[in-house]
């Protein structure tokens, strides 16, 4: 009951700090789209080893009465854990899990001859931080620090039962752990993690001891940032073209504008660097030359539509279209251009101008198109 308890206590106080919304998340450390990053699960399975207090097992059974002991270990395993976890900007995420180290035995054989044979195993709960370092756009690597609340369960059997406190008994601590890791990002929702963990534990004999564990994960981010809903396109009215006024000499009537569409497409690795919306310098001198080229043109309405390859779910898709259409618009108000006039959309996979099947088609596909919609004298 006391561990149940326990591992209650210590699952509340990781839901609420993982539900925390953390003021820093908006500011110098990350942007937007971190700020409002998903959840993620994730599992992993390795091998975790043990280190048994050999020295201290020989003392108690040489104190009560063996004259030589010979000591045999099992100190290895199969161990497992799931986790969840937020991440809470481009550096930093928060995780809990659940863990399993597995068991691990040893034999005593004394003289006068006797036995002491003992089994313990590891599993509980942590709350980690982890500290992440991007590397390259899939590739990072990290570094966690965090506590763990282990129950150990210990079983003796034998006939040097003396030695031990008690041959059956269970113990629960909250002790320290640390980790080091690499990530690798296989799509924008599934990652690969390689990791290293120490856990600091209570062992058969109430001793502090160490438990490395060496495992492979799998995670999966459950959302995607927020995005805006596309922005219904509705057409200008036609312009109105007054008569000119009668007057005395005939002169011939002014021409009438002449009503143009013009629409240019920008490769999204122009303007934006890789799963971002915010528009990148060299994206903004695009746009500003594009805006230098509508001078003189009496401009209605302009369009901005978002496209993307078919990598990642088609939910994600769509949602990075738009917000990358958003952000375009955004950015040509910045310059001065009125925001009623700005339209945005987005496609996200639906209309490939290119094979999704080749790099140089995905590349293709990967855009946004800004339509000018107005006449020119």
């Amino acid at each position: 009951m006391k561990l149940v308890k326990k591992m209650g206590t210590l699952s509340l106080i990781s839901c609420a700090m993982l539900s925390s919304q953390f003021a820093w998340a908006d500011n110098e450390w990350g942007d937007p789209e971190w700020a409002n990053s998903a959840w993620y699960i994730g599992g992993g399975i390795g091998q975790s080893r043990a280190n048994i207090d050999e020295d201290r097992i020989i003392r108690s059974l040489i104190d009560t009465g063996a004259s030589s002991v010979t000591f045999s270990s099992d100190q290895r395993d199969t161990a497992y854990k799931l986790f969840v976890g937020k991440q809470l900007n481009k550096y930093f995420a928060l995780e809990a899990g659940y863990f399993d180290l597995g068991k691990y035995s040893f034999n005593a054989a004394t003289t006068p001859p006797g036995s002491l044979n003992g089994e313990v195993g590891f599993r509980g709960l942590n709350l980690d931080m982890l500290a992440q370092l991007p590397l390259s756009e899939r590739f990072s690597i990290y570094a966690r620090l965090g506590m763990n609340y282990a129950k150990t369960d210990s079983h003796f059997t034998g006939d040097r039962l003396f030695a031990v406190a008690n041959p059956n008994s269970s113990d629960n601590k909250l002790n320290p752990k640390v980790g080091l890791g690499m990530e690798y990002k296989i799509t924008e929702a599934l990652a690969i993690r390689g990791e290293a963990e120490r856990y600091r534990l209570n062992d058969v004999i109430h001793n502090h001891t160490d438990v490395d564990f060496y495992s492979i994960n799998l995670v999966y981010k459950l959302g995607k940032p927020a995005a805006k809903m596309p922005v219904k396109y509705v057409a200008p009215p036609e312009p109105v073209v007054q008569e000119a006024a009668p007057v005395a000499k005939l002169v011939p009537p002014p021409s009438k504008p002449v009503p143009v569409s013009e629409k240019v497409t920008f490769s999204a690795k122009t303007l934006f660097d890789f799963d971002k919306s915010a528009v990148k310098p060299e994206g903004k001198k695009a746009l500003d030359d594009l805006l230098k080229s509508l001078q003189g043109m009496n401009t209605e309405v302009m369009i901005t539509v978002g496209h993307t390859d078919s990598i990642g779910s088609e939910e994600y898709n769509q949602k990075l279209s738009v917000r990358r259409a958003d952000a375009v618009k955004a950015y040509l108000v910045s310059t001065g251009v009125d925001a009623s006039r700005i339209y945005t959309e987005g496609k996200g996979e639906t209309q490939s101008a290119a094979d999704n099947k080749t790099t140089e088609g995905r590349a293709m596909n990967r855009r946004v198109t800004v339509e000018v919609v107005g006449s020119r004298p």
